[in-house]
């Protein structure tokens, strides 16, 4: 790996780095400053509040009700394998620096996350709450933070950054000759 590569690899790391500083950061404000289960702001009427609740589940309290030992399996270590194996295929492969600089940002909002897991025992703290005005049966969307915003634009980004990569590689490719060519 040269300096230039070094660099490619090293500089979205910063990502990370801000994603998991700036999460911490808000939920700790949100914990200082707003009582649990409650609303301490509303925007725009009731479309934007920041409350503070704690999700012991995964993606929309998904498995919040397993024993103790088995949510830690599930919504800990497996995560964290997970984690461990995007850092791997950052380094490993061959990505271009608008996908690592994505990849990076769910790594951070991973790791974020996971931090609450492993050293909150109340759970992941989560303060947006956003009016979603009964879309599929929803009248809030369930509540996130800032790690989880970044794992969806990131992942939302990557995704687009790879079908373009894949768009742009079939049209490079060379027409075979027809027959009787």
């Amino acid at each position: 790996m040269n300096i230039k590569n070094k660099r490619d690899y090293f500089l979205p790391l910063i990502l990370t780095f801000a994603v998991i500083a700036f999460d911490q950061l808000t939920k700790w404000l949100i914990i200082k400053s707003i009582d649990p289960w409650s609303v301490g702001a509303s925007f725009f009427g009731d479309l934007i509040r920041i409350v503070c609740v704690y999700n012991t589940g995964a993606a929309f309290s998904l498995g919040s009700r397993l024993s103790s030992i088995t949510r830690l399996i599930v919504m800990a270590c497996i995560p964290a394998c997970f984690i461990a194996g995007i850092c791997v295929v950052y380094f490993k492969s061959e990505f271009s620096r608008v996908q690592r600089w994505f990849l990076s940002g769910i790594i951070g909002g991973g790791i974020s996350n996971l931090l609450d897991r492993f050293f909150r025992a109340e759970g992941v703290v989560d303060f947006i709450d956003v009016k979603f005005f009964g879309l599929f049966g929803l009248e809030r969307w369930p509540t996130f933070n800032i790690a989880d915003s970044a794992i969806v634009i990131c992942g939302a980004g990557l995704f687009v950054a790879l079908l373009i990569q894949e768009w742009k590689g079939k049209s490079k490719t060379p027409e075979a000759p027809k027959d009787g060519e």
